[in-house]
């Protein structure tokens, strides 16, 4: 079955290319589109960018109904973009293999979100909403020289337009499934010739997938309010400031998860009502059904033209945001493994760059800063042990950073292209864990006032850590739309302090786990072929991850050691290849491909006493052991295969322009964690969405109809592994997060 899927997938791409042929003599002077992408912290023509990026445009979003960045996971090679487990907004990223699903304050995640050149340090509330942009570009690969900061898998920016000189407001609508009802607005207006003001707002709900049969409440439902202000000042002709805010907050109710086996006791005696449900979005989850995430932002951008040559820019950045929620691991309504939780988080960044453009030249080079920090608690009530875990901290960051990357002109044809970014990470980390009597909230959570059963960790400590990370590449172009490139980059995450550190287990722990790099070889074509109507974009990569940190938690006795470790070495390698083709004047097609070879090559990892040795199947004794599990482990949340086949077919009707877009994505076989889970782990999939859209001739007026999942596909997008096997104390609780159902969207759009 895998085998007649990659074939039709790769059948597609090829006849993509054969079809090119054959319509290049056919047609008259219609063009694929230049894309103009920031890869580089500058504009720039994407073929002319030696780094693998996707840019995804506001207009190919609206036509395909995109409601939040999770739709790039359909369209980007070798990527996962998707919501994390237990909430509706926490956002979780891996590109080519590199990321991190663990959203717990201290550990970062492994590829890089940006809002308008702002960095975005922490996970929840990231799964931004589509409103108010004008593109969204995907680097992947290390971009460790001009982003540096956690961009060793690659970078997703959200860039919004600027404002402009004429008014204009625009009000969307949407009704659809589930009593879904969105409302966006939109304007923009100039006080002067010299000063404009802009706003955005959107109000998203949505009834729940499904349904919590313990309390009745909606289960996988929306209920988010969100809105973006900005102000530009073009103070004189060379120098412009931009200031925005931003502001979401999401009160849509936890996911509790599907219970994937039957719950049992820790004798082992099936529990009533612990098998089961009938549908994938109901839960019987009785931890309670409240959760707020807040997050909020501003933004100071000062760009001061100097010469012709030097541009200055600075970017002075704030962010903070909390979050109070709620996770019912075990599904049901006794609290036999329920996790209510708090994360709070702020941050300060400062950038300055120049920017050069020369005749033969160009480049920028500049300085960063980030003063972070960022806290949380959260218990683990047992209430087969008849206790409560509590887990509290915090971890401040200090970073600095200087970098600069450079594009010379070696000739008309030959290009070099030279970066490097030193950074020094300084982290204080914060830990308190201690076991307490009773199976409700500890007092680090707001429950009862008691003394610690058993202190567990009490320790603060602090490292510093430094790399430099270089960039090289080398780009030929072979004709005037056609360039090949080859390049070296290098990534760095720092390390930190596990949140969860456990002494009594884990004694090292006090010490953190150290940084990872990520090296990654790569040679790529792009461009366009047959009088511009293919453009297209390809590359190749081979990549070393060094110091790889796993982070995941072993039941041990009546506890849970968690590990964020440094596990050794990895390898990568693969392919990727994105084209959109101009048929006719009214039909393009699109295809995507992406194919990933990911292997450990050393993976270990310390077992404490009482745990089970993962290679015999023995008890470890006394001392605990560290093993090279290798063999035994995979890469998470990384299919083999990937891919994404569409087509946009346009014509004139009624005084405007009709459009159908119709995709297909495949996404194969993939792990939820790095140990394999015959429960848990998805199988490779198909989704099928189909857009319809009219668009009036003055622009104004729009109709759209999105329909997605078409087939109404079931497939998990996470899980948490708590079998009993495992540790008897925990329920047997295996739980899955499901991606949503077949729905349809209706769409009116005005323009004022």
């Amino acid at each position: 079955m895998k085998t007649m899927w990659k074939s039709i997938l790769l059948a597609s791409a090829a006849w993509t290319a054969m079809s090119s042929v054959s319509v290049a003599q056919e047609s008259g002077d219609v063009q694929v589109e230049e894309v103009v992408v920031t890869a580089r912290r500058r504009e720039e023509a994407l073929k002319d960018v030696p780094v693998a990026v996707s840019a995804i445009s506001s207009e190919t979003l609206e036509k395909t109904g995109a409601v939040d960045i999770t739709t790039l996971q359909q369209s980007t090679p070798n990527a996962t973009v998707q919501i994390a487990r237990g909430s509706n907004s926490t956002l979780i990223s891996f590109i080519r293999g590199v990321g991190q699903q663990d959203p717990l304050w201290g550990f970062e995640p492994g590829v890089g979100l940006y809002v308008d050149d702002v960095y975005v340090a922490r996970p929840q509330g990231a799964v931004l909403d589509v409103y108010d942009v004008s593109r969204i570009e995907v680097l992947r690969g290390p971009q460790g020289t001009l982003y540096g900061r956690n961009t060793i898998g690659g970078a997703i920016k959200y860039v919004t337009a600027r404002l402009g000189s004429e008014p204009e407001m625009v009000i969307k609508g949407a009704l659809g499934s589930f009593n879904q009802a969105d409302l966006i607005v939109t304007g923009k207006a100039p006080l002067s010739d010299t000063f404009s003001v802009g706003g955005a707002f959107a109000r998203y709900t949505r009834d729940g997938f499904g349904e919590n049969l313990n309390t009745g409440a909606e289960h996988y439902n929306k209920d988010v309010v969100a809105g973006r202000v900005s102000a530009e000042w073009q103070a004189t002709p060379t120098l412009f400031f931009r200031l925005a805010g931003d502001y979401v907050q999401d009160d849509s109710n936890p996911r509790h998860g599907y219970r994937e086996v039957q719950a049992l006791t820790s004798g082992g005696v099936p529990i009533p009502g612990g098998a089961p449900l009938g549908s994938v979005y109901d839960t019987n989850a009785g931890v309670g059904d409240v959760n707020t995430v807040t997050t909020r932002g501003a933004a100071l951008t000062a760009e001061w033209e100097i010469s012709d040559l030097i541009t200055a820019k600075s970017i002075s950045a704030w962010r903070d945001g909390d979050t109070k929620t709620v996770i019912d691991f075990d599904g049901l309504p006794a609290a036999i493994l329920d996790i209510p939780a708090y994360y709070a988080d702020s941050q300060f960044t400062q950038e300055f760059q120049l920017l050069f453009t020369a005749d033969n030249w160009q480049g920028v080079a500049g300085v960063y800063y980030l003063d972070a920090s960022a806290e949380g608690a959260f218990d683990t009530i047992l209430s087969q042990a008849g206790i409560v875990i509590g887990t509290a901290g915090q971890v401040d960051t200090k970073s600095i950073a200087v970098f600069g990357d450079f594009s010379i002109d070696l000739s008309d044809r030959l290009k070099i292209s030279l970066g490097g970014r030193w950074t020094q990470d300084k982290k204080e980390g914060t830990v308190f864990r201690a076991n307490y009597l009773g199976a409700t909230r500890s007092p680090l959570n707001g429950g009862t006032v008691r003394a610690p059963l058993l202190l567990r960790s009490n320790y603060t400590n602090e490292k510093t850590f430094e790399q430099f990370t270089p960039r090289v590449s080398i780009s030929y172009d072979l004709s005037e739309d056609l360039t090949g490139y080859l390049s070296y980059s290098q990534g760095f995450k720092s390390g930190g302090f596990d949140m969860r550190g456990d002494v009594i287990l884990t004694p090292a722990t006090v010490d953190g786990y150290e940084p990872e790099t990520v090296s990654t070889y790569e040679v790529g074509l792009k461009g366009s072929l047959f009088d511009r109507r293919l453009n297209f974009a390809s590359a190749l990569f081979h990549s070393a991850y060094e110091d790889q940190q796993v982070t995941t938690q072993v039941p041990s006795g009546a506890s849970i050691a968690s590990f964020v470790d440094n596990v050794g070495a990895s390898t990568m390698y693969g392919a990727e290849f994105e084209g959109s083709l101009v048929v006719t004047d009214s039909l393009r097609l699109t295809g995507t491909l992406g194919y990933i070879k990911a292997e450990f090559d050393e993976f270990f990892r310390f077992y404490p006493a009482g745990a089970i040795n993962p290679l015999t199947g023995a008890v470890v004794p006394v001392g605990g052991a560290t093993l090279n599990i290798a063999s035994t482990a995979v890469f998470q949340n990384t299919p083999e295969w990937t891919g994404n086949i569409g087509a946009t077919w346009t014509t004139e009707l009624a005084g405007g322009q009709l459009t159908v877009t119709p995709t297909a994505s495949y996404r194969g076989d993939f792990s939820q964690f790095e140990f394999p889970s015959a429960v848990l782990d998805q199988q490779g999939y198909w989704l099928y969405d189909a857009s319809v859209t009219w668009t009036s001739d003055t622009g104004n007026l729009k109709l759209g109809l999105h329909g997605k999942n078409l087939t109404d596909e079931e497939y998990r997008i996470g899980g948490y592994n708590f079998p009993q096997t495992a540790g008897v104390l925990f329920g047997n609780s295996v739980i899955g997060f499901y991606g949503p159902p077949r729905t349809v969207t209706a769409t009116l759009s005005v323009k004022f």
